[in-house]
């Protein structure tokens, strides 16, 4: 009888933190919309970017709990969550500077005009046509 009265206040412990840290994840979330919504209405740059900023933050730390709790890691030892931590933070570096190149070579092509090489590569040709004049030719003979 006292093992299944353990159990029972084992799991309503649980019901209860699982409620807390969803309703942790549902203010941070609301938050995170209201700031959305008027970063909108902000005409300012370097507000919208510290919006932004703040918006990030919020969404790291919703990330935290909820591999924290609902992927259970919280409870972990620190070498188990460093295995599953440390490659996600490579994870993410990589979306980074793959966004970082993704946008480097768009705003390369951006900035490229292949007609304008190819009308500047006939004109060097032309140029060279023109360098070898009956003149020229006498004097190189």
């Amino acid at each position: 009888m006292e093992h299944t009265a353990h159990i029972e206040h084992h799991a309503e412990d649980g019901k209860k933190e699982v409620m807390r840290v969803t309703l942790i994840l549902t203010v941070l979330t609301l938050v995170e919309l209201a700031l959305g919504f008027w970063m909108m209405k902000i005409e300012a740059q370097g507000t919208r970017l510290m919006i932004k900023g703040v918006i990030v933050i919020l969404m790291m730390a919703k990330a935290f709990y909820i591999v924290g709790y609902f992927m259970h890691l919280k409870h972990e030892i620190r070498n188990m969550i460093m295995t599953i931590v440390v490659p996600l933070l490579l994870f993410v570096w990589f979306i980074g500077a793959f966004l970082y190149d993704g946008n480097s070579f768009k705003n390369l092509r951006m900035t490229y005009d292949s007609h304008k090489k190819e009308m500047s590569t006939k004109k060097v040709e032309k140029k060279e046509e023109v360098k070898e004049t009956p003149e020229v030719k006498k004097a190189v003979e």
